[in-house]
C-alpha cells in the first residue's frame, strides 16, 4: 500500500505566473527545505515536456541519495505530473495542478509514495518527512507569491 499526500493553496498571483514559477525546474530548490540539502545535477534551463528527465541530489536524515524525475504528464498552464524512476522511494508520482481561483491561483499537490521497508518505515519515518517537506514548501510559496 502507497502512502498519498493532497495538498492545495491558493496563491496571490495570477495563473500564468504561478505556472511559470513552477515549470522552471531550477524553482525547485526554493521550495525544498535547507535539511533535504536539494542540488540539482541537470544543467538548466530543464525544457519541460513529456519524457523531460531531471536529476538531484538530496539527503535523507544526512545520507545522499540521488535522485531521476521524468515529467510523464505535460499540461501548461494547468497542469503536471513527474515520476521517480531512480531515488529513495519505490514509487513517487506528484501531480501538480492549477487553477484559476478568487484571489489568486489554486495550487493542487497530489503526492503518491511508497517506500523502502514497506507500511513499517513510512508510518515511522518517510511519511512524516514528506509532511515536513510540504509544509515547508506552502510557507515557501506564501513568502515568494505574497512579496
Amino acid at each position: 500500500m502507497a502512502g498519498e499526500l493532497h495538498r492545495e493553496i491558493v496563491l496571490p498571483a495570477p495563473l500564468a505566473e504561478v505556472f511559470e514559477f513552477f515549470s522552471n525546474a531550477g524553482n525547485l530548490a526554493e521550495l525544498t527545505p535547507p535539511w533535504v540539502d536539494f542540488e540539482m545535477l541537470t544543467e538548466g534551463p530543464v525544457e519541460m515536456k513529456v519524457g523531460a528527465l531531471i536529476d538531484y541530489r538530496i539527503k535523507i536524515h544526512g545520507i545522499p541519495v540521488g535522485w531521476r524525475t521524468e515529467i510523464t504528464e505535460w499540461d501548461p498552464p494547468h497542469a503536471f505530473t513527474d515520476e521517480q524512476l531512480r531515488g529513495p522511494y519505490r514509487k513517487w508520482i506528484h501531480r501538480h495542478r492549477f487553477e484559476e481561483a478568487e484571489g489568486g491561483t489554486r495550487v493542487t499537490d497530489h503526492v503518491e509514495y511508497a517506500a523502502p521497508g514497506g507500511r513499517l518505515v513510512e508510518a515511522l519515518f518517510v511519511r512524516r518527512d514528506v509532511e515536513r517537506i510540504f509544509d515547508r514548501r506552502t510557507v515557501r510559496l506564501l513568502e515568494i507569491f505574497s512579496g
